[in-house]
């Protein structure tokens, strides 16, 4: 099929052709929406900011490289293959970890390292790789391999390092803990090691499994991912926390990720300045509660007595004192766990 300008004589097709030109030359002269609405500028920014390329495996190396004068920061999401429920990717714990890092680089700077698929522990269910048993803190597999990453990205320039675990099994959580604050120590730039729920403990998130919370994060970062369709009623299998089909919404889930987001951004920001001083007492704050916690989980012989006062909101403000880099208060805190 032939179109307008086809059936035009030369003629005519010259008169097209000028009168276009001539309309883009006046189009070209007036002023661009930026500069007669200045906030539309700013909202352009921070559209291709929210698409900009973060992970760092699909980098070219001069990307990387702009990337990291602009805020030297990698984030090294954590998690492990599954059983979430009938209504959850088995995945959901590296997948959930990754996409938050993804937001939190974006909006606050830093590369987002390839997501790590395989922890300590898992449930005793259908489609679970359990690669080291579940209350093993004396991790070989988990520990060495991220403790290299570390070293690794601390060899490549990188002046502070973020690891966010998805999978959160007691073990997992202790494990990346202290080697984070290990690394700290080691490689003299602030490494910090943490579950996402850790930042969001004043918002009611005090960690589940497949349940209200990690259902209502993935409904919010990854919608298909989810079908709640699948499940009957409670008991439901493999789920431990609030009745998802009740109470997960896609509402909550955006509450909790700005919230573990605008945290994440705003150490991204922060950590590869902090002073000597900065350092030493975010390793101190760190490493006193690994230090509880395993003392607690050797007086009681059970790794989660650490966590019996986390739902009292023994730790909740665990987050704002981070990010505000109120050290010691998060030090006053564990004498509550």
């Amino acid at each position: 099929m032939r179109d307008e300008i086809g059936e035009t004589n030369m003629f005519g097709r010259r008169s097209f052709i000028q009168g276009f030109s001539n309309a883009f030359l006046a189009a070209s002269a007036l002023p661009s929406d930026a500069e007669t609405n200045p906030s539309s500028g700013e909202e352009q920014k921070q559209e291709a900011s929210s698409e900009r390329e973060v992970r760092l495996e699909f980098l070219k190396p001069r990307q990387i490289e702009t990337a990291m004068k602009e805020c030297p920061v990698l984030f090294q999401p954590l998690g492990t293959i599954e059983w979430h429920g009938f209504h959850n990717i088995v995945g959901l714990d590296a997948v959930k970890a990754h996409m938050l890092c993804i937001r939190a680089a974006r909006q606050g700077g830093g590369l987002v390292a390839p997501p790590l698929f395989g922890g300590v522990g898992g449930l005793d269910q259908p489609h679970t790789f359990v690669m080291e048993p579940e209350d093993d803190v004396f991790s070989t597999l988990l520990r060495s391999w991220v403790e290299r990453l570390c070293r690794e990205a601390a060899r490549q320039g990188f002046r502070a390092i973020l690891i966010l675990t998805g999978h959160y099994g007691a073990a997992q959580q202790i494990v990346v803990r202290e080697l984070a604050a290990r690394m700290s120590r080691i490689l003299g730039i602030p490494v910090l090691g943490t579950p996402e729920y850790f930042l969001a403990l004043d918002v009611g998130y005090k960690g589940d499994h497949a349940a209200w919370g990690e259902t209502s994060l993935m409904l919010h970062l990854d919608p298909p991912s989810v079908d709640l369709s699948q499940l009957g009623d409670e008991p439901h299998k493999g789920v431990y926390g609030r009745d998802p089909k009740k109470f997960a919404t896609r509402e909550d889930g955006k509450k909790l990720t700005e919230t573990i987001v605008g945290r994440l951004a705003s150490l991204a920001r922060q950590m590869p300045s902090w002073d000597r001083g900065a350092l030493h007492r975010f390793t101190a704050a760190e490493s006193a509660i690994v230090q509880k916690q395993m003392e607690l989980a050797g007086d009681e012989k059970v790794l989660w007595t650490a966590w019996r006062n986390i739902g009292k909101d023994a730790f909740s403000d665990y987050g704002k004192c981070l990010v505000e880099q109120r050290f010691d208060e998060i030090l006053k805190m564990i004498d509550q766990l």
